[in-house]
């Protein structure tokens, strides 16, 4: 099975791209986040001229959610208990099971600062995230849980630490939260890069992609037994390029499934 999980930065600014690089990579299920876009406007019209089926939840702001899959999508879960908001509920988390692949894609907040109170809204949601994925890891042998995590799990993953002494995206609180949903039973994937160092994120501002200033802050868990079958990581760096592109490029993974029950 090929899985992606892509934040889009706004499906409508970004739809002929989406499609162009789905027709190009045939992913079999892709996880999108900050889709920017409602529920009754997403596009799953174009998503099935290419044989994808999806599943989303949106609000229009700056967040949204939505998995499609070419091999099938059933058991859909928006949002999980527990889940904060900040003021009002948020779209940022849907899971689906695609061909016995139980999928999430997540769109962890920002958190801006940390002395904001949108930092302690992206601890809470961390922290409400915890037992829900515990939950998801004790009910499927086969889970992957993706998405745009807003951490950058260790040093190794961004271009300069001290460049980001005082920021939020490598506090240790937010590592912390990252380590507790690994020590769940996740792994942690870490995808090759094509070119360059293995980020997922560079900002849109001076120049940085082009200099190689980034962040791997996209993020895959499979549960550890799959993590066992992957046959293949990487960064599609060459997505991040050409006209108003995402200022996020996809993660590709390869793995091979378990058996199904009666196969």
């Amino acid at each position: 099975m090929r899985l992606a999980t892509w934040n889009v930065n706004s499906l409508p600014a970004r739809m002929p791209r989406v499609l162009e690089w789905l027709d190009r990579t045939q992913p079999d299920v892709v996880c999108l986040q900050e889709t920017k876009i409602t529920d009754a406007a997403f596009p799953h019209a174009a998503l099935e001229e290419l044989g994808y089926a999806s599943v989303a939840a949106g609000d229009g702001r700056y967040n949204g959610v939505a998995i499609a899959s070419r091999i099938g999508i059933e058991d859909v879960r928006r949002g999980f208990a527990g889940e904060p908001g900040f003021p009002g509920l948020e779209k940022r988390a849907i899971a689906a099971t695609c061909a016995g692949l139980r999928v999430w894609s997540v769109y962890i907040p920002n958190g801006r600062s940390p002395d904001s109170p949108a930092f302690e809204y992206k601890l809470a949601w961390l922290d409400a995230l915890r037992p829900a994925a515990g939950e998801e890891v004790a009910a499927h042998s086969a889970l992957a849980v993706c998405g745009d995590f807003n951490v950058a799990p260790s040093d190794e993953d961004v271009w300069d630490p001290q460049a980001f002494t005082g920021s939020t995206h490598v506090t240790p609180q937010e590592r912390a939260a990252v380590k507790q949903l690994l020590a769940l039973g996740l792994t942690d994937v870490h995808p090759r890069a094509l070119k360059g160092a293995p980020y997922t994120y560079w900002d849109y501002r001076a120049g940085m992609f082009h200099k190689g200033e980034g962040m791997r802050i996209d993020l895959v868990l499979l549960s550890d037994a799959l993590a066992a079958n992957v046959r293949d990581a990487y960064i599609d760096r060459d997505a991040r390029k050409g006209t108003k592109p995402s200022d996020h490029a996809p993660v590709v993974v390869e793995v091979e499934l378990p058996p199904q029950d009666g196969s």
